[in-house]
């Protein structure tokens, strides 16, 4: 099972079991998040952080809200089977990720076309 950790500061033993570190590759941008998947494929889980930090222009760099956009709208992959788990310490972003996700998954599982 291939797992992706989105996170600019945390390292995956803060949120799970150090125990679990190996399983997951990590990824700390919007576009190496992007970069990932395109080279890699979709993995079977991904947890989300949603802010991450500043970009290389000091501005707010793309967050994981973003990143689940990208997913649904742009990458054209079937996240049927997605699983996902999000770490965000912001809740109002944590709920935007999970209900984008949950909704779309949701509708491709309704609407098997």
């Amino acid at each position: 099972m291939r797992k992706l950790f989105l996170d600019d500061v945390r390292t995956v033993d803060m949120v799970y079991d150090k125990a679990m570190e190996k399983e997951f590759d990590v990824v700390r941008t919007y576009q190496e998040f992007v970069s990932y998947i395109l080279a890699n494929g979709l993995p079977d889980f991904i947890s989300f952080d949603n802010d991450l930090g500043l970009d290389e222009n000091n501005e707010v760099a793309p967050d994981g809200y973003a990143a689940a956009k990208w997913l649904v709208y742009e990458s054209g992959l079937n996240l049927r089977n997605l699983k996902f788990h999000v770490h965000s310490a912001n809740p109002i972003a944590a709920e935007q990720i999970k209900g984008l996700l949950n909704n779309y998954i949701r509708h491709l599982n309704e609407n098997k076309y």
